[in-house]
């Protein structure tokens, strides 16, 4: 009874040392978030949505002078990827809170199908026209992060902020055509991992239009008339984005 008795507290205290040092480590970069203030660079990738709200039927007037009803539909039917480049400076609140600017650029491509319900092909089924939405964004996200105690060489948080946007890109010969401003809010959550040499955080937030983004007055610059009903089928449009993001400080 003895010899098991000392089998087992030998094994309980080899276990007990081995979790105690498990749980022990070496803290790389120990007083890093100490500092008032934080800058480094970021790099990502995305997925672009924009959730358009449909007009639904409407009069059109064709070259020989008749008024005929039109019912043309509008979709992103897929998220698109795209990726993001920028910087970053982070202010220390205090022990728990951060605020964060991050001037950064969002690229990518939205992919648009237009649906004629009212002109069916040979098949009977809609005729299609596809649109390449290209954006380039500069934006300027201004964000508060809580994190939480620091464990070994990791920290989780949660953020929410404002990202006001500017964009870039847009033609006069297309369907559709974004404002050139935007604002989004965006909420995430990400987590310090604090390696020898620099701190890495990856991140993942969710973005939302604050406001309606689409350039209604871009159906009088359009040459071509048969554009018109395509163009005029979308009322309200407000974009979304996933974002993956990893920050090297």
């Amino acid at each position: 009874m003895k010899l098991h008795a000392y089998a087992i507290l030998t094994a309980f205290l080899c276990l007990a040392t081995g979790v105690a040092a498990q749980e022990r480590k070496v803290e790389n970069r120990p007083y890093t978030d100490l500092r008032p203030f934080h800058f480094g660079v970021l790099v990502g990738t995305h997925l672009q949505d924009l959730e358009l709200l449909n007009a639904g039927p409407q009069l059109i007037t064709g070259d020989d002078g008749q008024t005929v009803e039109k019912v043309v539909s509008a979709d992103q039917d897929r998220w698109d990827a795209g990726f993001t480049v920028g910087v970053l400076a982070e202010a220390r609140i205090n022990t728990y809170l951060q605020f964060r600017v991050a001037p950064a650029m969002y690229f990518g491509t939205r992919h648009i199908t237009f649906r004629n319900l009212t002109d069916l092909n040979a098949n009977g089924e809609p005729t299609e026209q596809r649109q390449d939405l290209k954006t380039a964004y500069v934006s300027a996200a201004c964000d508060l992060i809580a994190a939480g105690p620091r464990f070994n060489n990791h920290r989780p948080y949660v953020m929410a902020g404002i990202n006001p946007m500017i964009n870039l890109s847009g033609k006069d010969d297309d369907y559709l055509k974004l404002k050139r401003f935007d604002t989004f809010v965006e909420v995430g959550v990400g987590c310090d991992f604090y390696l020898p040499f620099f701190k890495l955080r990856p991140e993942l937030k969710f973005m939302y239009s604050l406001t309606d983004c689409l350039d209604k007055n871009h159906v009088k610059k359009l040459k071509d008339q048969n554009m018109i009903m395509y163009t005029n089928s979308v009322k309200e449009a407000h974009s979304k984005m996933i974002a993956l993001t990893f920050y090297f400080e």
